[in-house]
């Protein structure tokens, strides 16, 4: 059984047909897997189905970027994660500087994806489909950012609206395997799509909330025709404590503020009520704890490492327009 998490799963849906002959995998067709992949392409798709995103236009050129005048905006790569490839932009210096990260990491190579910037709470779902049939959908809030714009603290929601978009998304993909999005709630019963991710996205939250993505996942991998899942609960808060503590670094760059959100975690008070560690549980798992104890007592010491430290971490294994190249000039012998 082959499990792709994460970007690695674009390389091998390029050769699903024949991976298949050897291995269990839910990939869907590399086409498919283009289309969730590339911002621009995954804004299209959107555009073609007729589902909500904020005001969006595709730019080619820097020249088409700089000409650009309605802000604040988001500018996005068609390839990158969104602490990596998207820059908010607020007035004419900010696009200027943002023009020259998109030429330093070859962004125009595609269309750049140009977003009306949305001040609203950030959620994301993650679901899994059977050749097209959606079988699981879990939906949670950002509660709390952690370093990279990431989920320090979140809690389960019900999206029936969410699942309605996705089952049409899967439907139009034909999407086998786990697929991930995420967006804004700028209303009550409004959502604005802003990115998706081809792969199933921690999923730690879904499963204390009775939502078991995962083994769904693997199910459908072994070829099992399993039943729908049953949706989980609502109002299920989780955190991941070393995410917290480095999006706390460097948001305050105080040691103060440190101590106090160390103390929050420890007390599960604040944003902590009620909440479960994701990442590294104590008590079933206590030199996971390890870790974060580490990153702990560094930060305390040097605040300023946290960007050194999420720099170092992430991001070396992510796709970029040069590694696409390579996998869709690759024509090598079959597997």
């Amino acid at each position: 059984m082959l499990l792709p998490i994460h970007e690695q799963g674009y390389a091998l849906s390029k050769i699903r047909e024949a991976i298949e002959k050897h291995v269990a995998v839910a990939l869907p067709a590399h086409a498919a897997y283009q289309q969730a992949h590339s911002k621009a392409s995954f804004s299209r798709l959107l555009s073609g189905l007729d589902l909500p995103q904020p005001r969006t236009l595709l730019v080619r050129t820097s020249e088409d970027v700089l000409a650009l005048d309605r802000f604040p905006l988001i500018l996005k790569a068609a390839t990158g994660t969104a602490s990596r490839a998207v820059w908010p932009v607020k007035g004419p210096r900010e696009l200027a500087a943002a023009v020259r990260e998109l030429a330093r990491c070859d962004a125009f190579a595609d269309d750049v994806v140009a977003q009306e910037f949305i001040d609203a709470p950030v959620e994301h779902a993650q679901a899994v489909f059977d050749r097209g049939q959606l079988l699981g959908m879990h939906a949670y809030r950002q509660i709390a950012r952690g370093a990279g714009g990431g989920d320090a603290v979140k809690e389960s929601v019900d999206r029936p609206l969410v699942r309605e978009h996705l089952t049409r998304i899967g439907r139009r993909l034909d999407w086998h395997g786990a697929l991930s999005v995420d967006y804004l709630t700028p209303g009550a019963n409004d959502v604005l799509y802003i990115d998706c991710n081809p792969r199933l996205v921690e999923p730690m939250n879904a499963l204390l909330a009775g939502h078991d993505l995962l083994s769904l996942l693997l199910r459908v991998t072994r070829g099992v025709s399993p039943e729908a899942l049953v949706p989980g609960r609502a109002g299920v808060r989780t955190h991941l404590a070393l995410q917290a503590l480095l999006g706390c670094a460097m948001r305050s760059g105080s040691r103060l503020e440190l101590l106090r959100e160390c103390r929050h975690l420890l007390m599960r008070t604040g944003v902590y009520r009620g909440s479960q560690e994701e990442l590294t549980p104590l008590r079933i798992d206590w030199p996971s704890v390890i870790p974060t104890v580490f990153a702990a007592a560094l930060l305390l010491v040097r605040p300023g490492a946290a960007e050194r430290l999420v720099s170092k971490g992430w991001g070396d294994h992510l796709l970029n327009p040069e590694s696409i190249r390579i996998i869709e000039g690759w024509n090598g012998p079959p597997v």
